[in-house]
């Protein structure tokens, strides 16, 4: 069973960084990519994060396991394998070996996920603090309570994400995306996963955008639409989240 600074170990040469060339603590974002993979839309995040002053942390879960597109579209994306629950211990890896880093304010830390990567951050937020939990050794040792945000761009919460009700443990400032025709969930549905996000003492800010599943990603996949303007509204909302988080005392 892994530990938090083993899988960290395995994820780190994977790791993209963004952000101002200096060793000042700044705050930090981590951006999970969906069952796709790296796409071409997360570095636009990842410099709309660094022109606010953060730096950035792209995660690739794929290239430390040897994994291909192809592989991870029939068997990710198909939910044949590593549902959220089973990337959520990448996640809880990656925020513990970035916030033990000099140039990141450990108080300062957001994560961010698209799709795939906001139903594995939702599956963390939701868990059970126990060693053991997530395939993770040490898991009860990860201390989230210090984490700032959560932004989640069309996170899956269909019937496949069996906690997508569940409160979480620890009470964030969240942004939720949610695509108003997105053929994986309804607004409803969405709504009704915000509001047990908020059971708990969490602040949920949705945002309903126009559009389908993956607008902000510049191509076009059967039901999934490229919206260019939709996401230059989402980079500045993106932003803003950042920047109100940096904002905060």
């Amino acid at each position: 069973m892994d530990t938090l600074s083993s899988r960290w170990a395995l994820l780190e040469p994977h790791v993209t960084v963004v952000g101002p060339d200096d060793n000042v603590a700044r705050p930090a974002v981590l951006l999970f990519h969906g069952c796709g993979g790296l796409r071409d839309h997360l570095p636009r995040y990842a410099e709309a994060a660094k022109a606010a002053g953060w730096r950035c942390f792209v995660v690739d879960s794929y290239g430390p396991r040897g994994w291909t597109r192809l592989r991870t579209l029939f068997t990710v994306c198909t939910n044949l394998a590593f549902r959220g629950i089973d990337r959520a211990s990448d996640v809880a890896a990656a925020f513990y070996g970035i916030s033990q880093r000099s140039d990141v304010a450990a108080d300062k830390m957001v994560l961010a996920g698209w799709s795939h990567g906001g139903w594995s951050i939702m599956e963390l937020m939701t868990a059970h603090p126990a060693a053991g939990a997530l395939g993770l050794a040490d898991f009860d040792k990860l201390d989230l309570s210090k984490l700032a945000g959560v932004w989640m761009a069309y996170a899956y919460v269909g019937p496949l994400a069996p906690n997508r009700l569940k409160p979480w443990r620890h009470p964030q400032q969240v942004y939720a995306v949610t695509c108003s025709r997105d053929h994986l969930t309804t607004v409803r549905n969405a709504e009704k996963v915000n509001d047990a996000i908020r059971a708990n003492g969490s602040t949920v800010e949705h945002w309903v955008a126009d559009g389908t599943h993956a607008f902000d990603e510049p191509t076009s996949n059967g039901p999934m639409k490229h919206h260019p303007e939709r996401t230059l509204e989402a980079l500045d909302r993106f932003s803003t989240f950042l920047k109100d988080i940096a904002a905060k005392g």
